[in-house]
């Protein structure tokens, strides 16, 4: 019974249970290869030993087709992943990062933040688990950057804005992993000086069922089952907070980044999500 019951939560969560990745290929990738400074010199016993020093959950692929890296599971993060990522070519389309300082909030283990240290002038990337922090040093450092990247949790408080101040933020994969998304939105405007490109899941109204107060406003919100520490794919706590689009939005507002381009939205299997550049006037 309780299995049953565990089957019907994580459904109507949105969750699946991880099944292993099998037969993954070590090398043989004729696709994605990318110039790797310090891998492709590797023979593939240093590589192996590379490879296995990390709890890798994704995978680029080196100039020679070889995977470094690991996968998360099957169906996920099991091919080789695009640098760059669409979302940072688009940023950069929009707002030329040449002589901007980006903040990646949210780093995981790196790609992303290898195709911003390609365009922007200074990167910083943190993350709130410590094994993503050293996993994207690692990584970056092959791929011959150095960006600053350091464990910080955005939820904290007060939040340190000395250590996040930027130009631009690449926000991409958190928001709906926390448990107070409204103050960090509220927070976005103290750390950011030009524009903000967010990518998050949030929540239709018929599904924002459950509310919180924020500074004397009260918020609908989707009550979201997290795994925690355990899961590599969520945030540090139980559950986090799926905001509605609207309310997104005028939160952006309210602190300064009036400017918004909803580039698109989009269904996912854990369900709709948006990509957003919010600038200021």
């Amino acid at each position: 019974m309780s299995q049953i019951l565990r089957a019907l939560t994580n459904k109507m969560t949105g969750r699946r249970k991880a099944k292993p990745a099998s037969g993954v290929p070590v090398k043989g990738y004729k696709d994605n290869r990318y110039e790797t400074k310090f891998v492709d010199s590797l023979d593939d016993d240093d590589l192996s030993r590379l490879n296995a020093l990390l709890p890798w959950h994704a995978f680029t692929v080196d100039a020679h087709g070889r995977r470094f890296g690991s996968t998360a599971w099957e169906g996920k993060r099991d091919r080789p992943e695009t640098i760059p990522d669409r979302r940072v070519l688009l940023l950069h389309e929009r707002i030329c990062l040449s002589d901007q300082h980006v903040l990646e909030i949210g780093c995981f283990e790196g790609i992303h933040t290898i195709a911003l240290s390609d365009y922007a002038q200074k990167v910083t990337a943190i993350d709130a688990r410590i094994e993503n922090v050293v996993k994207t040093i690692v990584r970056c450092a092959m791929f011959g950057h150095h960006p600053t990247v350091f464990k910080y949790n955005v939820e904290d408080r007060p939040l340190k804005v000395e250590l996040l101040q930027c130009d631009v933020a690449f926000h991409v994969g958190v928001l709906y992993h926390l448990k107070d998304p409204v103050e960090h939105l509220l927070d976005l405007a103290s750390v950011t000086k030009k524009a903000v490109l967010l990518d998050t899941h949030y929540a239709l109204d018929d599904e924002a069922t459950e509310q919180y107060e924020v500074r004397g406003t009260v918020f609908r919100y989707k009550k979201y089952r997290e795994g925690g520490c355990a899961d590599p794919f969520s945030e540090v706590y139980d559950h986090a907070k799926w905001l509605r689009l609207d309310d997104i939005i005028t939160l952006l507002r309210q602190v300064g980044l009036g400017n918004i381009d909803v580039v698109e939205t989009r269904e996912e299997r854990n369900g709709p999500r948006v990509l957003l550049i919010a600038t200021k006037a």
